[in-house]
């Protein structure tokens, strides 16, 4: 990319002096909000934030465009979402940090809420859920529409309640 060309950010977000992964995990929520195509300007000075950038674009259709050092310190990573692949969840549930089976618990909640063909949207990082969820989803009739690892050991699941 030519170093002249301007890019506008749809999106800003200044997170120097906040240590990773924190920069990666404010990008990804904000990334979430926009629509395919839009842009993002991370401004970061954490050291490990480039790796953890790249890394993630990796497991994602995300693609970092463009960084550059910035005028009042800390670097600017230009991110552009991808187009999403995945379905509307009617209900997200983020259990990163909850060991299992804490996120089959709580999941279970949930989509006990859900009507019939509703779709539920978990977040985990725990060690052994991408095999416990398969098991209990095929266990109970559930059906598991999709997997997305979104970063090393971090899963999305897409979970269809069962219609009768």
């Amino acid at each position: 990319m030519n170093t002249a060309t301007v890019i506008k950010p749809d999106a800003s977000l200044d997170l120097k002096g906040l240590s990773c992964p924190g920069p990666l995990l404010g990008a990804k929520k904000i990334i979430d909000e926009l629509r395919a195509g839009q842009v993002l300007l991370l401004i970061s000075d954490c050291p490990g934030t480039k790796d953890d950038l790249f890394s993630w674009v990796k497991y994602t259709d995300n693609e970092v465009i463009r960084t550059e050092a910035m005028p009042e310190g800390g670097l600017g990573f230009y991110i552009r979402k991808g187009k999403s692949k995945h379905l509307s969840p009617n209900a997200v549930l983020d259990m990163r940090g909850i060991s299992c089976p804490g996120p089959i618990v709580e999941a279970k909640k949930l989509i006990n809420g859900l009507q019939s063909g509703e779709v539920l949207k978990l977040v985990s990082n725990c060690p052994g859920i991408k095999s416990d969820i398969a098991g209990w989803t095929r266990a109970t009739g559930l059906k598991l529409l999709d997997t997305v690892e979104t970063a090393p050991g971090e899963y999305e699941f897409f979970i269809a309640k069962a219609r009768p």
